[in-house]
C-alpha cells in the first residue's frame, strides 16, 4: 500500500511529494495464517487442513510447556519453561517499591544450525530440510 504527503512551503507552494510504503514501517513476519498459505501452496493440503495442521501443531507445543516439558526441534531450538523468582521492583513514575511475583515465562534457544544459517556460515549442503520439505515428504508417504 502506498500513501503520498504532499509538504508545502511558507508561501502554500507544493514542495515536492513524499511516497513511502505503509508495510515498509512494519517489521516483516511469518505469521500463522501466512505458513498456512505456503501449506496450502507447497503441500497441496486444503486451506483448512493447513490451519489445522498448524494449529495441531501449536497447540501441542504450547500444552507441552504448560505441563513444564521442554519442546526440542531438532536443527531449529529449544523452547523451555523458566521460572523466575519473586524480586522487588519499583514504580519508575513514584519510585515506590512493588514486589514482582514469582512466575514462569517461556524461553527460546536456537539450535547452533540455526544460528549458522542466520550467519550465512552453512554450507548449503550441510543446511537441514526446511519445515515444508519434511512435510511435503511425509504428505507423499500417507
Amino acid at each position: 500500500m502506498l500513501a503520498q504527503k504532499s509538504l508545502q512551503n511558507n508561501s502554500g507552494q507544493e514542495d515536492r511529494a513524499m511516497e513511502f510504503s505503509v508495510e515498509s514501517l512494519e517489521t516483516p513476519a511469518l505469521t500463522k495464517a501466512h505458513l498456512a498459505e505456503l501449506l496450502f501452496e507447497k503441500i497441496g493440503l486444503n486451506k483448512r487442513e493447513s490451519k489445522d495442521m498448524l494449529d495441531a501443531f501449536f497447540d501441542l507445543i504450547s500444552d507441552s510447556l504448560v505441563e513444564g516439558d521442554d519442546v526440542k526441534i531438532s536443527g531449529f531450538g529449544n523452547f523451555q519453561i523458566r521460572t523466575k523468582a519473586p524480586r522487588p521492583g519499583r514504580n519508575p513514575r513514584t519510585g515506590e517499591a512493588i514486589p514482582i511475583q514469582a512466575r514462569r515465562v517461556v524461553t527460546f534457544h536456537a539450535s547452533h544450525k540455526l544460528k549458522d544459517q542466520i550467519q550465512g556460515d552453512t554450507a548449503e549442503s550441510e543446511l537441514p530440510e526446511s519445515f515444508l520439505e519434511v512435510l511435503e515428504g511425509e504428505q507423499r508417504s500417507t
